[in-house]
This record gives structure tokens, sequence and C-alpha cells, in this order.
């Protein structure tokens, strides 16, 4: 096998990326790669059934046709400003309007980069420079924050700043969206032939440690993750993905843009998580698969029972992102009568890398374990890290050298996560290898121990921390929100975790009562947030 360490090529957009003759030619063998773009789908589907519904958003419902020709339009503007290969930034809510940028600067051959609202000037200032955005996409306003000021601000200290257009409200200085379209129909400019092995999206991961790193995405690489995703979720054609998870996560972007597109679904967007809304949405659209991080699923069950309905139409719950509590996938499970839930496995870098447990047989599995792998080839390393390899792979980060450390001598990715295998080839989890907590010699998982106490009729969320410890190395701290005015302490949660035969070192030696968890727009707890807080206190 070649050493993907040191196989590059350089694309026709002028990006390094990884790249092996021998996987990518079993890519295609296998059908998970293909001469044809979603481009191509969302031709031929504006063609044969323009009328369409691909995406819901409130009372804006974009058929086949619409898409396509706002696509195209928006297409032409970019490309009489910008070359193939150029970066396209957005950074909107799930709103409709991202459906059409995406598609847009995929048809005029760019690179989509979706960016977190919830980000503010210093990573925004940052992503853009490092990855020379040529243009992004920002609402005037959302949720009280002033976009078009602060986009203001970032262009200000760029040596080359992108051209900044307005997607909703007031452009001020800025470019209109709507004068951007006006613009399109003065250009000329032929849209390209598309490369499916060419760059297509750039993603930034969260950046908890050190500076964010961008993850570089083909057509193939998607696209094959999307077509695994038809194979074992349970997807038909006329289904209904509910998607509050942000679109400038890999999960929620591949659920808006593309399931609509390959797998013959419709996205309903959600701009704003609401529970309770959620649960009337999907009752009233038939909504046939949501996915989200544990606080979606906690909060769904929540008010499906509030609202007296088991959500008939569900047929799947995909839970990850975060750590899992068992108990919840077993709750979850029994109540909503039709649908499967289950825990799943991946990361930006290679998503989806187990498909969970598919099948309302196997619940134990489901809850227990985060699945089996799909087209990905997961192995664990000597040392417990899971390492993972597939056509749905990243084809690199923005700076090569970000990769020295990131993949091992037969390229695959280096998760920095520990697991096991439980019943031959089943994945668990069982958490980060830099969150392992070493004590006198001893080393010790929270999440095994999260998983445990997070049944505890006193603790609604817990994330356990190790903070640095004269005597012992680290100190084991359990980071609690309490449930109903309960204040947990370390003996009660001893004996609780006595109840289940944990060994004693593996006890929390300190606890904090808070009133939330840092975590992500994804719904991930920031632990490195949280021992920053407690070392600094």
């Amino acid at each position: 096998m070649t050493d993907m360490r040191d196989a590059r090529r350089l694309t026709a957009g002028g990006w390094s990326i990884r790249w092996n003759d021998d996987l990518a030619c079993q890519a295609y063998a296998d059908r998970w790669w293909r001469e044809e773009t979603c481009v191509d789908a969302l031709r031929r589907i504006a063609g044969e059934d323009p009328d369409r519904t691909l995406v819901i958003d409130g009372n804006v419902r974009l058929s086949a046709a619409e898409l396509h020709d706002q696509a195209q339009r928006l297409a032409h503007a970019m490309l009489a400003r910008f070359a193939p290969g150029s970066v396209v930034s957005f950074m909107l809510p799930n709103w409709h309007e991202a459906a059409v940028i995406y598609m847009a600067a995929t048809l005029a051959g760019m690179v989509a980069h979706p960016i977190l609202p919830s980000l503010r000037d210093h990573d925004l200032r940052f992503m853009l420079a490092d990855v020379g955005s040529r243009m992004i996409f920002v609402p005037a306003e959302f949720r009280g924050h002033d976009y078009s000021a602060m986009l203001g601000r970032v262009a200000e200290q760029l040596e080359n700043p992108p051209e900044i257009v307005v997607v909703r409200g007031e452009s001020g200085p800025h470019t209109s969206c709507p004068q951007l379209l006006e613009q399109s129909a003065a250009s000329a400019s032929p849209l390209p032939t598309l490369d499916p092995d060419e760059v297509r999206m750039v993603m930034y991961t969260s950046g908890t440690t050190g500076r964010p790193k961008g993850v570089l995405h083909t057509h193939n690489s998607i696209n094959a993750l999307i077509r695994q995703i038809g194979r074992h979720w349970l997807v038909e054609p006329g289904d209904r993905f509910l998607v509050p998870s942000p679109i400038s996560h890999i999960g929620g972007s591949i659920y808006a843009f593309e399931t609509p597109l390959l797998l013959g679904a419709t996205a309903i967007l959600m701009d704003q998580w609401d529970a309770d809304d959620a649960v009337r949405t999907m009752d009233s659209a038939n909504c046939t698969h949501m996915a989200g991080a544990t606080p979606f699923l906690q909060q769904l069950l929540a008010a499906a029972r509030k609202a007296g309905t088991h959500l008939p139409s569900l047929k799947l719950f995909i839970c990850g992102g975060a750590s899992v509590p068992p108990a919840l996938i077993r709750e979850a499970s029994s109540y909503f009568e039709r649908a499967i839930v289950s825990r799943v496995y991946g990361s930006t870098e290679v998503p989806v890398s187990t498909v969970g447990v598919i099948s309302p047989d196997d619940v134990e599995h489901a809850a227990e374990t985060d699945g089996c792998s799909g087209i990905a080839t997961v192995k664990i390393a000597e040392d417990g890290e899971i390492r993972a390899r597939g056509p749905q792979m990243m084809v690199g980060y923005v700076h090569s050298e970000d990769e020295a450390s990131a993949f091992d001598e037969a390229g695959f990715y280096r998760t920095g996560d520990q697991g096991r295998w439980v019943d031959g080839n089943h994945l668990v989890v069982t958490g980060r290898i830099k969150d392992l907590i070493i004590r006198n010699g001893e080393n010790i998982s929270p999440k095994e121990i999260e998983d445990l106490l997070i049944a505890h009729p006193g603790i609604a969320e817990i994330a356990i921390v190790g903070i640095p410890d004269a005597r012992t190395g680290e100190r084991a701290v359990a980071v609690i929100v309490p449930r109903d005015g309960a204040a947990p302490d370390v003996p009660s949660l001893g004996e609780f975790l006595a109840g289940y035969g944990v060994a004693r070192f593996k006890y929390p030696e300190a606890v904090a009562l808070w009133e939330a968890l840092p975590k992500n727009d994804a719904g991930k707890v920031l632990k490195q947030a949280i021992r920053a807080t407690l070392t600094a206190t």
C-alpha cells in the first residue's frame, strides 16, 4: 500500500490534496465514488420533476426548478467575479438561501465554506484569511447580533477581504443578495465542467486546542457519505429530514443540502432549536428522520411526552456528536414506538465512521455501543486509539503540515478517541485520549463514569474532567448540572457508583455544581473550557 503521508495531488482548482491511486480505484469500483456530482442530480431532478419540494424553510418551499434556477443565476454572478477553485463563505442560520449559495458555489466550481453564525470577530478574521475567502454571505442581523457591522470591522483588518453579501435585511455599504442576482443577467460566463475529485467544501474544526483546521472534502467524499446513509439509514424517496443541527457542521450540511438531491428526501430547516416547535413540526409534516447530539434527543423526548405524541412518522433518530448515555437511547427507543434510535460515531474528517445499529430487535447494541462501521474501515491501534479510513474521508487540511500527526503510516485518520470492540464488530468509544485521567498511575475513562452517573436522580447533565494535582497527578472533578434543586456531592456519587460495582479509584474526588455546561452549536460539551475555568479558580 502506498504511504499516504507522502502522496499529494494538485487539483485543477489549485488545492494540494492527499491522494492514493489504489484506494481511489477501489472507491470507484465499489461505486461509492462516481463521475456524477450533485449538480448533475439537481439538473436531472429540475428537468424530470421540477415541482418536487427539496427544502422547506418556514413558509418557503424551494422546488427543484427554483433551486436550480436561483443557484445557476448566482453561480454566473460568482464566476463574473472569481475563478473556479475560489472559496465562497456563508455565515448563515439554517435558511433556504444557504442551500442556494451552496449549490451556486458548486455549479461555479468553487469551494463552499460554511461558518458557524455563533462565531465572532476573532475566529471569523482567522478563517477568512486562512482560507483566502473571496465572498461571504451573512444576514444583516440574527438573534440580536449585527453581522453587517461585524463583517465591516473584520474586512478592515484583512489584507485581501472578501466581498460581503447581505442575504436578509438592509445591506448598508455591502452588496445585497438580490442585487447580486440581478447582476448575473449580464454575465455570460459558461459554467465549468466539474471534476468529482475536486475540492468542493472546506469546513473548520472547532479548534478547542490550537488553531482551527480547515478540513477539505471533494464531491466524491461527500457523495460517498450520502450513499452510505441511503444504504444504512432506512431512507426512501419522499422521506423528510428535520434539520435543526447547524448547516455549518458536517451533519447539518449533508441533511440540508445533499439528501434532497441524492436520496429523494425533503429537508425541513429550523434556524433556532425549540423542542416544542420541533415536535409540532415533526407531527404536522410527518418527519421521518432526525439526527442530533444528546441534548436534542433529551429535549425532543421531553417535549413529545408533554405533547402526548409518540411521533408516529419518525423512523430513525441518529444520536452522535457528544457523549450519549445508554439509558437515553433505551428510553427514547421505548417511547418512540416506530423509530429506531441509535448512537453513531464520526468526525468532520471521517464523517459517520460507524452507522449505528439499525435493527429494531437490537436496542442493547444501539444503546451500549456506537455501532458497526459502514463504508469506513475502522481499527483500534495498540494504544487504544480509534483510527478510520474510507471513501468519505477528507482529502486533507488547508495546510498540509497539519496532516503530519493526523494520519498513521497506512493513511488512517488518527481520531484522538479511545475505543474498544464489543461482540466482534460493535465499537464503543470510551473517551478522548487527551481526556483520559491518570491518577496515581491508574487510567480513568471519564465517559465510562459519566454514562453511569447520568442515571443519578439528582443529575441532569454531567462532565468529568481531570485537573492537575501535585500529589496524585490528576484529580477527577464532576461538573454537574443538578436536577430539581438537588445537590449531589462526592459521597452520594460514590454510593451510587458502588451500586454498579465500580472500582473506587474511578470515583470523582470533587463536585462542582453549575447552571449549565459549555457546549458548541452541535451540543458537544467543551471540556477544554471546563478545565480552563476549574484551573483558573
